[in-house]
């Protein structure tokens, strides 16, 4: 199982489309929908021993270090791994990582860095400075000896549909791997058919030119680990169906600030979606949870998997704003499909292998934008 561990709600950073939108969200009728418990601490306040006992009932646990921003909390983090002998994953907006003893970070073999694109598109995101400060980092880990992944991890906002430059930018900044989300369905306020409407269009072109550029690497030998590319594609290859890409619910959770278990860190602090807690649950009976309608009912469920339980759950956006997001996933789909009878044949001459399509899942990686 993979655990997410809030590790603190506190950021040292303040984004567009997270603090920003938070902020602006006032009222958006959630409180009518679901129980809510504010009573969490800022900081994780569990005790090593009892984290360390929970994870040892499971036979394959992997700890994602997360926030807020989990290097705020760099003493914590040294000591976690010190003491607790699993499999680390990090999400962190990169600002930090200059600061953790290399030795510490060699230990975290895979980190998920929050970068949006170029240098424009990231500072205009995520403020001045951010963009030179983050790569500086990942150069300097890298110089240090560290050989884990880099993924980067983009949020893609409604204004700026050029996904095919931005994640180009980023493989040229030197990430092993790339993914997105879609900042889209996870406020009430930020809805505007026309103009998410026009989004659509343009992103689901720069899909399609993103597609058939990591399919003429391919080409050439090499299968880019674009997440949302490779995760898809894997299950048209085999042949199969998929719960939900992420994990919550029934693969992974989060662990809160006071050892309760949660769906996934998003949903921190809502009653509705504890599956259990440290001292007193086991990883085989956590509470399971799934999406409902209209996922439930959809034809393409079976590859998308029903793209976020909280954004399934939470019903933010008017019906014709879920669809519209719906489109940019079946249109995604579609056109992996298309390519399948391509890369069978790349497969068939050796060029490339089914196995360079195998990831590890649940770890962060968005496959559904």
């Amino acid at each position: 199982m993979h655990y997410h561990l809030i590790l603190t709600e506190n950021c040292n950073s303040d984004c567009r489309y997270c603090c920003e939108k938070s902020m602006s969200e006032f009222d958006n009728g959630l409180d009518k929908k679901f129980q809510f418990d504010f009573s969490e601490s800022e900081k994780f306040e569990v005790g090593i021993n009892d984290l360390k006992k929970f994870l040892e009932k499971d036979k394959n646990p992997v700890l994602i270090f997360y926030g807020g921003e989990p290097l705020l909390e760099i003493e914590k983090i040294k000591k976690i791994i010190d003491e607790i002998k699993v499999p680390f994953r990090m999400q962190t907006n990169g600002k930090l990582l200059d600061e953790l003893p290399i030795d510490y970070v060699r230990q975290i073999g895979k980190i998920l860095v929050s970068l949006d694109g170029d240098k424009g598109r990231t500072d205009f995101n995520r403020g001045r400075g951010t963009y030179d400060k983050v790569v500086s980092n990942i150069k300097k880990i890298k110089e240090s000896g560290y050989d884990g992944e880099l993924i980067a991890r983009m949020t893609v906002s409604q204004d700026f549909p050029d996904i095919y430059e931005q994640v180009l930018s980023l493989i040229n900044s030197g990430f092993d791997s790339v993914h997105w989300q879609l900042d889209a369905g996870f406020y009430r306020f930020d809805f505007d058919e026309n103009k998410f409407q026009d989004f659509v269009l343009k992103y689901n072109k720069s899909i399609s030119k993103l597609i058939n550029y990591w399919i003429g690497e391919m080409k050439k030998g090499k299968v880019l680990k674009l997440y949302p590319f490779l995760g898809i594609m894997e299950s048209i290859l085999k042949n199969e169906k998929t719960k939900l890409r992420c994990g919550a619910g029934h693969s992974g959770y989060a662990i809160t600030q006071s050892g309760k278990i949660v769906v996934c860190p998003i949903m921190n602090c809502i009653r509705d979606f504890y599956a259990g807690d440290i001292k007193n649950s086991s990883p085989e009976n956590l509470k399971k949870f799934s999406v409902s309608e209209p996922c439930t009912n959809c034809d393409y469920l079976d590859l998308c998997g029903g793209r976020c339980l909280y954004w399934n759950k939470s019903k933010l956006w008017p019906r014709k704003g879920d669809e519209l997001i719906c489109s940019t996933i079946k249109y995604l789909i579609d056109e992996l499909k298309n390519k399948k009878s391509e890369i069978e044949n790349l497969i068939r001459q050796k060029i490339i292998s089914e196995s360079d399509f195998e990831y590890e899942k649940y770890f962060g990686p968005e496959i559904i934008p």
